[in-house]
């Protein structure tokens, strides 16, 4: 599955390219989203446990949003249960933070589930993330029990919205 939808932003074009976890462009902001948690948390170390849930293998949607030819931000999802999907690995690069993209990513990846059969997106966070909080809460998003993998880690946040 890769198709690509133009959207106007800013007076300009952005690209959003549909494609899965083993793309290139993908793989290289998700270093950059691991980079960003790391220097959040003091280091790797404080986020190992988390570290085996964020693997690319089981992912095959993925949303790319790019600036020209530059890879700017991503979000994906993975199936989770037949009627529930888990958004996954949600990144924009630091300089087009706060410009909307993350917004416009969430729209299109919910589109996309949705059209899947998807009835519930479910998700991961945590307070220290404050734009991607703030992002999650004004777009619907509401706190739930932590489930799965991270029903014993205190720090998590999951939340959950209906499609």
């Amino acid at each position: 599955m890769k198709t690509v939808q133009i959207v106007e932003w800013r007076n300009k074009e952005m690209r959003f390219e549909y494609t899965d976890g083993n793309n290139k462009d993908f793989i290289e902001l998700c270093h950059g989203l691991d980079d960003f948690l790391n220097e959040l948390v003091g280091g790797e170390e404080n986020r190992a446990e988390y570290i085996p849930y964020n693997q690319l293998d089981d992912i095959h949607d993925v949303i790319i949003a790019y600036d020209d030819d530059i890879p700017v931000g991503s979000a994906s999802f993975k199936k989770y249960d037949d009627e529930c999907a888990e958004v996954k690995r949600v990144f924009i690069k630091q300089e087009y933070r706060g410009k909307g993209i993350s917004n416009t990513l969430m729209e299109l990846l919910e589109n996309a589930a949705r059209k899947q059969g998807y009835h519930y997106l479910i998700l991961e966070s945590g307070e220290p993330l404050v734009a991607a909080m703030a992002l999650y809460r004004k777009i619907g998003y509401k706190v739930i029990p932590n489930y799965g993998q991270y029903k014993d880690m205190p720090d998590s946040i999951c939340m959950r919205k209906e499609l």
